[in-house]
């Protein structure tokens, strides 16, 4: 599943807005909490997200380029096993990220409406 978004915010902001865990439940409303293993985002980084429904992923982060803004992690639920690939892009006016999530359809079907709001929210300026 590919899905992107375009807003106001500079690409560096949006950037920073991922670099820093615990600024996700700012942009992501399905995220109530990040528990994480370091402060900065960076391969190898491990930790839990924590829904607002208290249904908690472990995630391992895979490689972070901060240089061409992007990155990639894996998260499991249960037994349900996601890859997202995050990029920020730049933009006339502002900013886009896009998002690729692998995974199993009925996860990446439930994923696709809180993703596509948390995107959007992520590149407002």
């Amino acid at each position: 599943m590919r899905l992107r978004a375009a807003g106001r915010a500079e690409p560096e902001d949006v950037w920073l807005r991922y670099a820093d865990p615990r600024r996700w439940p700012g942009w992501s409303p399905q995220i109530r909490a990040v528990h994480a293993d370091r402060e900065r985002l960076s391969a190898g980084m491990s930790g839990e997200v924590v829904s607002v429904f208290g249904v908690t992923a472990a995630f391992v982060v895979e490689s972070v380029d901060d240089a061409r803004w992007h990155w990639v992690w894996r998260v499991a639920v249960g037994p349900v096993r996601l890859r997202l690939s995050h990029r920020v892009l730049r933009r006339p006016g502002g900013s886009a990220t896009e998002l690729v999530v692998e995974g199993p359809a009925v996860a990446l079907a439930a994923y696709a409406a809180p993703a596509r709001w948390a995107l959007g929210r992520l590149v407002r300026g």
